[in-house]
Protein backbone atom coordinates (compact mmCIF):
# COMPACT_ATOMS: atom_id res chain seq x y z
CA UNK A 1 0.00 0.00 0.00
CA UNK A 2 1.03 3.85 -0.73
CA UNK A 3 0.59 6.30 1.40
CA UNK A 4 0.75 10.06 1.05
CA UNK A 5 1.52 11.96 5.12
CA UNK A 6 0.99 15.54 4.48
CA UNK A 7 3.30 17.22 7.51
CA UNK A 8 4.85 14.09 7.22
CA UNK A 9 8.17 15.73 8.60
CA UNK A 10 6.23 17.46 11.59
CA UNK A 11 6.23 16.44 15.32
CA UNK A 12 2.82 13.98 14.40
CA UNK A 13 3.56 13.58 10.68
CA UNK A 14 7.15 11.90 11.94
CA UNK A 15 5.90 9.80 14.06
CA UNK A 16 3.21 8.77 11.91
CA UNK A 17 5.61 8.07 8.65
CA UNK A 18 8.19 5.85 11.40
CA UNK A 19 5.31 4.09 11.95
CA UNK A 20 3.69 3.10 8.92
CA UNK A 21 7.66 2.04 7.44
CA UNK A 22 7.31 -0.39 10.25
CA UNK A 23 4.77 -2.16 9.13
CA UNK A 24 5.63 -2.23 6.19
CA UNK A 25 3.96 0.69 3.88
CA UNK A 26 5.62 2.80 1.21
CA UNK A 27 5.29 5.89 2.45
CA UNK A 28 5.58 9.77 0.75
CA UNK A 29 6.25 12.01 3.08
CA UNK A 30 5.20 15.69 1.99
CA UNK A 31 6.26 18.78 3.79
CA UNK A 32 7.01 22.85 2.80
CA UNK A 33 9.17 22.85 5.90
CA UNK A 34 7.77 25.59 7.58
CA UNK A 35 7.10 23.86 10.93
CA UNK A 36 8.47 20.26 9.79
CA UNK A 37 12.31 19.17 10.15
CA UNK A 38 14.55 17.21 8.57
CA UNK A 39 15.96 16.19 11.27
CA UNK A 40 12.67 14.38 12.49
CA UNK A 41 12.74 12.05 9.44
CA UNK A 42 16.39 11.81 8.13
CA UNK A 43 16.52 8.20 10.21
CA UNK A 44 14.28 7.32 7.45
CA UNK A 45 15.44 8.76 4.12
CA UNK A 46 17.72 5.61 3.73
CA UNK A 47 14.86 3.20 3.63
CA UNK A 48 13.34 2.08 0.20
CA UNK A 49 10.32 2.61 1.03
CA UNK A 50 10.35 6.09 2.46
CA UNK A 51 10.61 9.06 -0.06
CA UNK A 52 10.23 12.81 0.93
CA UNK A 53 8.89 15.63 -1.03
CA UNK A 54 9.33 18.79 -0.52
CA UNK A 55 5.94 20.60 -1.63
CA UNK A 56 3.53 23.28 -0.18
CA UNK A 57 -0.20 21.60 -0.22
CA UNK A 58 -1.56 24.91 -0.90
CA UNK A 59 -0.25 23.92 -4.28
CA UNK A 60 -1.87 21.32 -6.44
CA UNK A 61 0.25 18.04 -6.73
CA UNK A 62 -0.28 14.78 -8.86
CA UNK A 63 0.71 11.39 -7.12
CA UNK A 64 -0.64 7.89 -7.04
CA UNK A 65 -1.67 6.76 -3.60
CA UNK A 66 -3.87 4.31 -1.83
CA UNK A 67 -4.30 6.59 1.56
CA UNK A 68 -3.79 10.49 2.28
CA UNK A 69 -3.25 11.48 5.98
CA UNK A 70 -3.93 15.23 5.53
CA UNK A 71 -2.03 16.78 8.72
CA UNK A 72 -0.55 19.47 6.98
CA UNK A 73 -1.00 22.78 9.24
CA UNK A 74 1.24 24.52 11.38
CA UNK A 75 -0.74 23.77 14.94
CA UNK A 76 0.67 25.65 18.05
CA UNK A 77 -0.91 29.02 18.28
CA UNK A 78 2.78 30.87 17.95
CA UNK A 79 2.90 28.79 14.93
CA UNK A 80 -0.42 29.53 13.42
CA UNK A 81 -0.61 32.99 14.42
CA UNK A 82 2.48 34.25 12.65
CA UNK A 83 0.89 34.03 9.20
CA UNK A 84 -2.69 33.51 9.97
CA UNK A 85 -3.96 33.95 6.12
CA UNK A 86 -1.18 31.25 5.08
CA UNK A 87 -2.79 29.37 7.72
CA UNK A 88 -6.38 29.78 6.20
CA UNK A 89 -5.08 29.11 3.18
CA UNK A 90 -2.69 25.98 4.17
CA UNK A 91 -6.12 24.69 5.80
CA UNK A 92 -8.56 25.51 3.27
CA UNK A 93 -6.67 25.17 -0.10
CA UNK A 94 -4.65 21.98 1.19
CA UNK A 95 -8.19 19.87 1.78
CA UNK A 96 -9.20 21.29 -1.58
CA UNK A 97 -6.00 19.51 -3.26
CA UNK A 98 -5.88 16.94 -1.17
CA UNK A 99 -9.87 16.08 -1.60
CA UNK A 100 -8.66 16.36 -5.22
CA UNK A 101 -6.26 13.72 -5.46
CA UNK A 102 -8.41 11.42 -3.48
CA UNK A 103 -11.21 12.00 -5.66
CA UNK A 104 -8.67 11.58 -8.38
CA UNK A 105 -6.83 8.17 -7.51
CA UNK A 106 -9.96 6.77 -5.23
CA UNK A 107 -7.79 6.99 -1.80
CA UNK A 108 -9.14 6.90 1.19
CA UNK A 109 -8.21 10.61 2.76
CA UNK A 110 -8.10 11.27 6.96
CA UNK A 111 -8.30 15.01 7.91
CA UNK A 112 -6.18 15.76 10.75
CA UNK A 113 -9.45 18.37 12.68
CA UNK A 114 -8.64 19.38 15.89
CA UNK A 115 -10.54 19.79 19.27
CA UNK A 116 -10.24 23.54 18.58
CA UNK A 117 -13.18 23.46 16.38
CA UNK A 118 -14.81 23.39 19.59
CA UNK A 119 -13.74 26.81 20.68
CA UNK A 120 -14.42 27.31 24.33
CA UNK A 121 -16.73 24.67 25.07
CA UNK A 122 -19.94 25.10 26.51
CA UNK A 123 -20.20 21.22 26.95
CA UNK A 124 -17.91 19.46 29.12
CA UNK A 125 -16.31 16.74 28.04
CA UNK A 126 -16.98 17.38 24.48
CA UNK A 127 -18.83 14.95 22.33
CA UNK A 128 -18.41 14.68 18.50
CA UNK A 129 -22.21 16.28 18.36
CA UNK A 130 -21.37 19.28 19.94
CA UNK A 131 -21.48 22.25 17.73
CA UNK A 132 -18.83 24.27 19.14
CA UNK A 133 -18.76 27.89 20.78
CA UNK A 134 -15.74 29.68 18.65
CA UNK A 135 -15.11 33.32 17.79
CA UNK A 136 -15.10 33.71 14.15
CA UNK A 137 -12.89 36.57 13.83
CA UNK A 138 -10.27 36.23 16.97
CA UNK A 139 -6.53 35.65 16.93
CA UNK A 140 -7.06 32.18 16.63
CA UNK A 141 -9.64 31.84 14.33
CA UNK A 142 -7.48 31.40 11.25
CA UNK A 143 -6.73 28.11 12.82
CA UNK A 144 -10.47 27.39 14.28
CA UNK A 145 -12.52 28.21 11.56
CA UNK A 146 -9.68 26.93 9.07
CA UNK A 147 -10.26 23.56 10.44
CA UNK A 148 -13.85 23.12 10.40
CA UNK A 149 -14.08 24.51 7.05
CA UNK A 150 -11.87 21.61 6.35
CA UNK A 151 -14.13 19.18 7.86
CA UNK A 152 -17.00 20.75 5.77
CA UNK A 153 -14.86 20.44 2.61
CA UNK A 154 -14.21 16.34 3.60
CA UNK A 155 -17.85 16.17 4.39
CA UNK A 156 -19.24 17.92 1.01
CA UNK A 157 -16.62 15.78 -1.15
CA UNK A 158 -18.05 12.52 0.26
CA UNK A 159 -21.73 13.67 -0.20
CA UNK A 160 -21.11 15.29 -3.44
CA UNK A 161 -18.46 12.86 -5.18
CA UNK A 162 -18.31 9.67 -2.74
CA UNK A 163 -14.92 10.60 -1.65
CA UNK A 164 -14.24 7.78 1.33
CA UNK A 165 -12.83 10.45 4.13
CA UNK A 166 -12.02 9.87 7.85
CA UNK A 167 -11.54 13.16 10.17
CA UNK A 168 -9.99 12.74 13.13
CA UNK A 169 -10.33 15.25 15.92
CA UNK A 170 -6.93 15.69 17.53
CA UNK A 171 -6.59 17.05 21.70
CA UNK A 172 -3.65 18.09 22.86
CA UNK A 173 -0.43 15.55 22.07
CA UNK A 174 2.71 15.42 23.59
CA UNK A 175 5.81 13.68 22.69
CA UNK A 176 9.57 13.54 21.49
CA UNK A 177 10.07 15.82 18.35
CA UNK A 178 7.80 18.72 20.06
CA UNK A 179 9.56 21.56 18.71
CA UNK A 180 11.46 23.76 21.58
CA UNK A 181 9.73 27.19 20.41
CA UNK A 182 5.99 26.36 19.58
CA UNK A 183 4.55 27.73 22.49
CA UNK A 184 2.60 24.76 23.34
CA UNK A 185 2.10 24.27 26.82
CA UNK A 186 3.76 21.00 27.44
CA UNK A 187 6.64 22.15 25.71
CA UNK A 188 6.83 25.27 27.20
CA UNK A 189 7.37 24.02 30.62
CA UNK A 190 9.67 21.20 29.88
CA UNK A 191 12.14 24.06 28.54
CA UNK A 192 11.48 26.52 31.18
CA UNK A 193 12.25 23.31 33.81
CA UNK A 194 15.34 22.15 32.18
CA UNK A 195 16.75 25.95 32.12
CA UNK A 196 15.67 26.55 35.44
CA UNK A 197 13.02 29.80 34.79
CA UNK A 198 10.01 29.82 36.46
CA UNK A 199 7.01 28.10 34.05
CA UNK A 200 4.87 30.57 32.60
CA UNK A 201 1.04 30.09 34.03
CA UNK A 202 -1.79 32.17 32.51
CA UNK A 203 -4.30 33.18 34.59
CA UNK A 204 -4.09 31.11 38.01
CA UNK A 205 -3.55 27.75 35.92
CA UNK A 206 -6.85 26.43 36.24
CA UNK A 207 -7.90 26.27 33.32
CA UNK A 208 -8.03 22.62 32.25
CA UNK A 209 -6.90 20.42 29.47
CA UNK A 210 -6.20 16.26 28.34
CA UNK A 211 -2.52 15.33 27.23
CA UNK A 212 -2.36 12.28 24.67
CA UNK A 213 0.67 10.69 24.29
CA UNK A 214 1.92 10.93 20.21
CA UNK A 215 2.20 7.27 20.53
CA UNK A 216 -1.03 6.50 21.72
CA UNK A 217 -2.50 8.97 19.49
CA UNK A 218 -1.30 7.26 16.02
CA UNK A 219 -2.17 3.95 17.12
CA UNK A 220 -6.02 5.94 16.99
CA UNK A 221 -5.32 7.68 13.36
CA UNK A 222 -4.65 4.27 11.82
CA UNK A 223 -7.29 2.81 12.73
CA UNK A 224 -9.32 5.08 12.45
CA UNK A 225 -8.24 5.46 8.87
CA UNK A 226 -7.72 1.25 8.52
CA UNK A 227 -11.95 1.20 9.71
CA UNK A 228 -14.45 0.97 7.11
CA UNK A 229 -17.57 3.00 6.63
CA UNK A 230 -16.59 6.13 9.29
CA UNK A 231 -17.10 8.94 7.88
CA UNK A 232 -18.59 11.04 10.73
CA UNK A 233 -15.75 13.16 13.11
CA UNK A 234 -13.85 10.85 15.61
CA UNK A 235 -12.26 12.38 18.89
CA UNK A 236 -9.03 11.02 19.52
CA UNK A 237 -7.47 12.29 22.79
CA UNK A 238 -6.79 11.21 26.40
CA UNK A 239 -9.63 12.04 28.59
CA UNK A 240 -7.58 12.40 31.82
CA UNK A 241 -7.85 16.30 32.92
CA UNK A 242 -5.30 17.82 34.41
CA UNK A 243 -5.33 22.14 35.59
CA UNK A 244 -2.24 23.49 33.65
CA UNK A 245 -1.09 24.46 37.45
CA UNK A 246 -0.62 20.53 38.42
CA UNK A 247 1.05 20.13 34.49
CA UNK A 248 3.32 22.49 35.63
CA UNK A 249 3.89 21.05 39.62
CA UNK A 250 4.30 17.44 37.19
CA UNK A 251 6.81 18.38 34.84
CA UNK A 252 9.34 20.52 37.90
CA UNK A 253 9.43 17.17 39.51
CA UNK A 254 9.98 14.70 36.63
CA UNK A 255 13.03 17.87 35.51
CA UNK A 256 14.27 17.78 39.14
CA UNK A 257 13.91 21.27 38.58
CA UNK A 258 13.64 24.29 41.06
CA UNK A 259 11.73 26.42 39.00
CA UNK A 260 9.01 28.25 40.48
CA UNK A 261 5.65 29.72 39.18
CA UNK A 262 4.75 33.22 37.07
CA UNK A 263 1.33 34.47 35.89
CA UNK A 264 0.32 36.00 33.16
CA UNK A 265 -2.89 37.27 32.00
CA UNK A 266 -4.93 35.10 30.11
CA UNK A 267 -4.09 35.27 26.18
CA UNK A 268 -7.87 36.04 24.34
CA UNK A 269 -10.31 33.15 23.45
CA UNK A 270 -8.01 31.15 25.48
CA UNK A 271 -10.25 27.68 26.36
CA UNK A 272 -10.93 27.33 30.19
CA UNK A 273 -11.97 23.65 29.88
CA UNK A 274 -10.79 20.49 27.20
CA UNK A 275 -11.97 17.16 27.82
CA UNK A 276 -12.43 14.47 24.77
CA UNK A 277 -15.47 12.30 25.34
CA UNK A 278 -13.75 8.89 23.28
CA UNK A 279 -16.62 6.66 23.98
CA UNK A 280 -17.16 6.59 19.81
CA UNK A 281 -13.60 5.75 19.46
CA UNK A 282 -13.52 3.12 22.05
CA UNK A 283 -16.62 1.82 20.73
CA UNK A 284 -15.74 1.94 16.49
CA UNK A 285 -11.59 1.71 16.98
CA UNK A 286 -11.55 -0.09 19.93
CA UNK A 287 -8.93 2.37 21.22
CA UNK A 288 -7.83 3.47 24.41
CA UNK A 289 -5.29 5.49 25.14
CA UNK A 290 -2.55 3.31 27.31
CA UNK A 291 0.37 5.71 28.01
CA UNK A 292 -0.36 7.60 31.62
CA UNK A 293 0.48 11.55 31.52
CA UNK A 294 3.53 11.14 33.96
CA UNK A 295 5.47 8.31 31.82
CA UNK A 296 4.61 10.31 29.02
CA UNK A 297 5.97 12.93 30.33
CA UNK A 298 9.26 11.19 31.36
CA UNK A 299 9.51 10.01 27.87
CA UNK A 300 9.27 13.33 26.21
CA UNK A 301 11.75 15.17 29.04
CA UNK A 302 14.58 12.75 28.26
CA UNK A 303 13.97 13.98 24.35
CA UNK A 304 14.17 17.33 25.72
CA UNK A 305 17.42 17.13 27.49
CA UNK A 306 19.27 16.12 24.17
CA UNK A 307 18.28 18.77 22.39
CA UNK A 308 17.93 21.94 25.02
CA UNK A 309 20.71 24.01 26.06
CA UNK A 310 20.64 25.06 29.33
CA UNK A 311 23.43 27.50 30.02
Amino acid sequence: MRILVTGGAGFIGSHLCERLIDEGREVLCLDNFFTGRRVNIFHLLDNPRFELIRHDVTEPILLEVDQIYNLACPASPVHYQYNPVKTVKTNVMGAINMLGLAKRVRARILQASTSEVYGDPLVHPQTEDYWGHVNPIGIRSCYDEGKRIAETLMTDYHRQNKVDIRIARIFNTYGPRMLEDDGRVVSNFIVQALRGEPLTLYGEGEQTRSFCYVDDLIEGLMRLMNTDDLHAPINLGNPGEFTIKQLAEEVIKICGSKSGLTHLPLPADDPRQRKPDISKAQTLLKWNPTIPLHEGLERTVADFKERVKTT
